[in-house]
């Protein structure tokens, strides 16, 4: 078995002893070239743009192709190299069976709505799901039960889901054949999942959990509890967002002892994945896999949490700042640090940061902005952070300072119409914004970050929608018949 070096932050002579068979298939390939007369036509990057080729590197195309080829194996169905991947990943991560995903957690959530919903059936959901799991019901003709999770009125977010509210739900609908639930929020707000597990398998209900931003917590104790080892039957994980492999790039969990059908997820992702896998990414998440579960990759995570423990106990020190975090009614994950700053928006102070110091955070809002402590980010790098934050706190900065009139994210309950698939294909029609007021939204819309619907389809559009649309001039809307 070859060696594998870590990622750049550490030593060059720190070396992983771990397998990785995409990646050591991908560097026998490029040991042993071939002539190439198959996909992808730009063959190993003699026919790509030279600036481009110089901005990215030689290496990167000889190495960009799909499966099939030099010994890869395939993705559907898994063989070779790639099914030993998901092998391996399925026993880091403690499930019956892990797929990779191509095109992110998005490809997990659609195909868990095609696979695991039909048309008609009810399905709880909580309001703030991300948009690809509306696209997943759409597929199938499902309809959404909501659930309103807690509200956290000071941070104007959506906080935890309440056993309590789903167990009533069940109690007053018929036919649910799923409960699919977002843990954590994008800011870090944990659930009880354990409660949540137990109320579904009373009402023999399969949990599914999008826990896209949890990717971690398998890999350190103090972290929050993985839902494959809370009772979920399915969990979506995010590896690009901090798991450290590349973007697009996630996973997909059947757990043990699950009820769903594993076959027909597998089914459903054969026909939402491209023919034509990038073995970059997959190879990504072989890596990533393998950093997570080496005894480097367990130090570096654990030097993440002690670094952003550092960061929360500067923050803590610095007046007029606030930072959402356990203690106050609800659970956070230590590495997702979202702060305000008195008499400063979100989005305001996400300019200052970028502009004066140099500094890109992960999302804002009207109220605060969203910082990730990452595996790849060292010591110095949250010390600069710390030091720049108490700088802008003591500056003056009223005179240039604004609090936009926008909101980040609906704290509304949807008052449904029409059904989400009935209303998007619908004959439809463009409003302005403010004759859309009393008709009935016949589109997504939501923002990336975080992707939380602001209206879905079949909701009734209403005034208080208005300060979340800034952008939008028209909206796309029901045709009155």
């Amino acid at each position: 078995m070859k060696d594998i070096k870590l990622i750049d932050n550490t030593s060059e002579s720190e070396l992983l002893k771990v397998s990785a068979p995409i990646v050591e298939a991908l560097r026998n390939a490029s040991e042993n070239p071939t002539y190439q007369f198959h996909i992808p036509g730009h063959t190993k990057g003699r026919a790509i743009y030279k600036d481009f080729k110089k901005l990215i590197g030689e290496k990167v195309l000889n190495l960009d192709t799909t499966d099939e080829f030099d010994n890869l194996g395939t993705l559907h169905p898994a063989t070779g190299p790639i099914k030993e991947a998901q092998e391996l990943a399925s026993q880091a991560f403690g499930s019956e069976k892990t797929f990779f995903l191509l095109n992110g957690s998005t490809a997990g959530n659609l195909a868990v709505g095609m696979a695991l919903t039909k048309a008609g059936q009810k399905v709880i959901i909580n309001r703030n799901c991300h948009r690809s799991a509306l696209t997943g019901l759409m597929i199938s003709g499902a309809e959404p039960i909501w659930i309103c999770p807690s509200r956290i009125e000071d941070w104007s977010i959506w906080g935890s889901i309440n056993a309590e509210d789903i167990e009533k739900t069940l109690q007053a609908n018929d036919n649910v054949g799923l409960v699919w639930i977002t843990n954590p929020t994008y800011e870090g707000v944990v659930s009880d999942v354990k409660s949540i597990s137990k109320v579904c398998k009373k009402y023999n209900v399969p949990l599914v959990v999008d826990e896209a931003h949890g990717c971690l917590w398998n890999f350190n104790r103090k972290l929050p509890e993985t839902a494959l080892k809370l009772g979920a039957d399915v969990v979506v994980h995010s590896l690009h967002k901090t798991g450290g492999s590349m973007s697009q790039s996630s996973m997909l969990h059947i757990a043990k002892d699950s009820i769903v059908d594993a076959d027909a997820v597998e089914k459903a992702l054969k026909l939402l994945h491209t023919t034509s896998p990038s073995l970059l990414l997959l190879a990504s998440l072989d890596a990533s896999r393998a950093v997570l579960q080496s005894k480097s990759g367990q130090a570096l995570l654990a030097r993440t949490i002690k670094n952003a423990k550092y960061l929360r106990e500067r923050l803590d020190n610095i007046p007029n700042l606030h930072q959402l975090k356990t203690g106050f009614g609800y659970m956070t994950d230590v590495t997702k640090v979202f702060i305000k700053i008195d008499g400063l928006s979100g989005k305001r102070l996400e300019s200052i940061l970028e502009i004066d110091f140099g500094i890109e955070v992960e999302s804002a809002s009207d109220i605060g902005v969203l910082i990730l402590c990452n595996l790849g980010n060292k010591h110095s790098d949250f010390k600069y952070l710390a030091d720049s934050l108490e700088k802008i706190a003591k500056t003056n900065y009223t005179d240039i300072c604004y609090l936009e009139n926008r909101k980040h994210m609906p704290m509304i309950a949807p008052k449904i119409i029409m059904s989400l698939r009935d209303a998007y294909y619908a004959d439809k029609e463009i409003v302005s914004k403010e004759q859309s007021i009393g008709r009935i939204s016949a589109e997504v819309i939501a923002e990336c970050p975080p992707g939380i619907s602001i209206l879905l389809p079949g909701e009734l559009i209403t005034e208080e929608h208005l300060p979340y649309l800034n952008d939008y001039n028209s909206l796309e809307v029901v045709k009155n018949k």
